[in-house]
């Protein structure tokens, strides 16, 4: 290959991370990852993968900044489950700025989907936040926003459900809403590494899919050959848990992502991109089946 990238990824060692760093190490790039503990067993992991693994975390800047040296490009995610909204903003806005002072040659951000149109969405918001201010650093950067995971149909909340014989969420069953998978949200951030100068200064909101919950159903129903029904959660029940995730599920269905899934699919052909039913016939089932059984 002859644009080999040295990409420095942030949560490396996370679902959507470790999608970046499968990606870029399959296309013969260079991969280092920052840890906050390199001794963890995923930090071992990415180390047995191939991966450079530095000691850093999002909080010191200075330590960003030493993890960015000699790279030309660096993925950036937060994560508000775990950090906060608040707390996610500062980290992001502060490893935006070590990215700066380290000479970074291509900032990819990872945002979400619509976090650019005001919806109100407590962790939509914190990361336009962030990427307002990656605008205004004066360096080339690209947005990344995908769209809800495909993967959230097996995500821990979700698989009691599943095993009983019920896809549930908290949507009217005929509501459509975009997905994507994690492969294709690491082959596209690999795309963008590659592509460089052609996508600075873009922001991209990625999709694979779009289907209701009715439609996802019908699907896993004939992936796993056992019939599942469709189950909508009352939206008070998602609120007593979180009022971010509430608001999250109420704009969904109000409004929902728009990203152009078709123009997506025409001008990154190298993402191979997944429809929902490629996803579920190729996922490893067994994780369900064998609980259950």
């Amino acid at each position: 290959m002859s644009n080999i990238r040295s990409v420095l990824v942030t949560g490396a060692t996370g679902q959507q991370g470790g999608a970046v760093v499968r990606a870029l190490i399959a296309r013969g790039h260079r991969v280092r990852a920052i840890s906050r503990k390199p001794d963890s067993d995923g930090a071992k992991r990415l180390a047995a993968a191939g991966v450079e693994v530095v000691t850093g975390n999002l909080d010191d800047g200075a330590s960003v900044v030493k993890a960015a040296s000699g790279v030309d490009t660096m993925f950036l995610m937060g994560n508000s489950y775990e950090a906060g909204v608040e707390a996610e903003t500062r980290q992001g806005i502060l490893a935006a700025d070590a990215a700066k002072a380290a000479g970074i040659g291509h900032l990819i951000y990872s945002s979400v989907g619509d976090a650019d149109k005001k919806t109100g969405i407590p962790h939509f918001d914190s990361k336009y936040l962030v990427e307002q201010h990656i605008a205004g650093l004066g360096i080339p950067y690209t947005i990344s926003a995908p769209v809800a995971f495909m993967e959230n149909t097996v995500a821990p909340w979700a698989i009691d459900g599943l095993r009983q014989g019920v896809y549930a969420a908290a949507l009217p069953p005929a509501r459509v809403l975009q997905q994507i998978t994690i492969d294709d949200i690491g082959a596209f951030v690999a795309a963008l590494a590659e592509r460089r100068e052609q996508v600075f200064g873009k922001r991209f909101d990625i999709a694979g899919d779009e289907l209701s919950g009715e439609q996802q159903a019908k699907t896993l129903s004939e992936v796993l050959g056992r019939p599942l029904r469709y189950q909508e959660l009352p939206i008070a029940a998602i609120r007593q848990q979180s009022e971010d995730t509430a608001l999250m599920f109420e704009w969904f269905d109000r409004t929902g992502y728009d990203a152009d899934i078709a123009a997506l699919r025409r001008d990154f052909p190298e993402v191979g991109w997944h429809r929902y039913a490629g996803w579920a016939k190729g996922f490893d089932w067994s994780v369900v089946d064998k609980a259950a059984g």
